[in-house]
């Protein structure tokens, strides 16, 4: 089964996950398994995962985010496409 949801991210998240990387070796498999979750289900309709719609921020400014371990991404979701801004 192919994922509903394809997972892109900003040059600035980029930039911040390649530094976290440097930092934390464990980031990549953390990142990894945060990509898996994103494709398969950003909104968290299952609630299974540690997802929470942010409030008062909005569309652009990583409006949505996903928590493993002791790593937060924060992401936008735009039609089909989750796109990471932070991490």
């Amino acid at each position: 089964m192919t994922p509903a949801f394809s997972v892109s991210a900003t040059p600035h998240y980029d930039r911040l996950a390649r530094r976290l990387s440097r930092a934390h070796p464990e980031f990549r498999a953390t990142e990894q398994r945060a990509i898996a979750v994103l494709a398969g289900d950003p909104t968290n309709r299952t609630g299974r995962h540690h997802i929470r719609k942010l409030e008062g921020i909005g569309l652009g400014d990583g409006e949505w985010r996903l928590r493993l371990g002791r790593f937060r991404f924060r992401y936008d979701i735009e039609h089909d496409t989750v796109i990471l801004k932070r991490c």
